[in-house]
């Protein structure tokens, strides 16, 4: 009786294992695998290799879509007030520089906290620009940025630290002063050509009662420096760099 319960056994291991190599539906890697690794070689164990077998394996790689985008940076001069200037007259147009100038001055306001940009801001501005004759001109008489920033939060204060500028500061009345003498300054001197960021720095020392000109005044700048900005600027062919 037990020899003929035997007899019925599975004559091989294979068949103890059930068939888990693909499902119904499913689009799955085909495996097959023996049991026995190189090194349990054994007679009784059946095949002597271990094999793997991939049958439908898909690798699917999708390339990154990339969105093209472009900016643009648009940098103007508030509009300038200036008296008799009728509007069918041409109003030269302000130097690269001399924008420059002014955005930079706007972003020194926005770094100290300052709730308008004033013509200290304008004065720093032209500094951090850097290669136009007026910058040059004030670093080559010992007025430089770190100077004119230290003596604006002398003069001015420092501001709430909790305070968040706005992103275009408004122009103090001095600031504005100034831009609308730098536009009625080249419209009387008849020369064709742009504002450049001497006739801004000119404007900020005629703008006495101004921070611009105290910190000017306070680092060394005076009628003598001045007369030489402006014979320098009024060159014949001048051009503001």
């Amino acid at each position: 009786m037990a020899a003929h319960s035997l007899s019925k056994l599975p004559t091989s291991t294979t068949a103890l294992i059930p068939n888990h190599r693909t499902k119904p539906g499913l689009d799955s890697p085909t495996l097959t695998r023996n049991l026995r690794p190189d090194g349990l070689q054994k007679p009784w164990l059946g095949a002597n290799s271990l094999s793997l077998q991939f049958s439908s394996l898909r690798v699917r790689t999708q390339e990154p879509k990339l969105r093209p985008f472009s900016a643009t940076v648009c940098l103007s001069l508030p509009t300038a007030n200036v008296e008799g200037v009728s509007f069918t007259e041409k109003v030269p147009k302000w130097s690269w520089r001399a924008i420059k100038s002014f955005a930079m001055g706007e972003l020194e306001a926005r770094k100290l906290k300052y709730a308008t940009t004033g013509t200290e801001a304008i004065l720093m501005g032209i500094l951090i620009e850097g290669t136009s004759l007026a910058a040059k001109f004030l670093r080559a008489n010992g007025i430089t940025l770190f100077k004119v920033r230290e003596e604006t939060i002398k003069l001015l204060g420092k501001a709430d630290m909790w305070f968040f500028s706005p992103e275009h500061p408004t122009l103090t009345e001095e600031a504005q002063r100034v831009l609308d003498w730098a536009v009625d300054k080249k419209l009387k001197s008849g020369d064709s050509g742009e504002i450049t960021t001497s006739h801004l720095l000119l404007g900020i020392w005629y703008e006495v009662e101004s921070p611009g000109h105290k910190i000017m005044a306070t680092l060394g700048f005076n009628e003598e420096k001045l007369k030489e900005l402006e014979s320098l600027s009024s060159k014949p062919g001048f051009v503001d760099g």
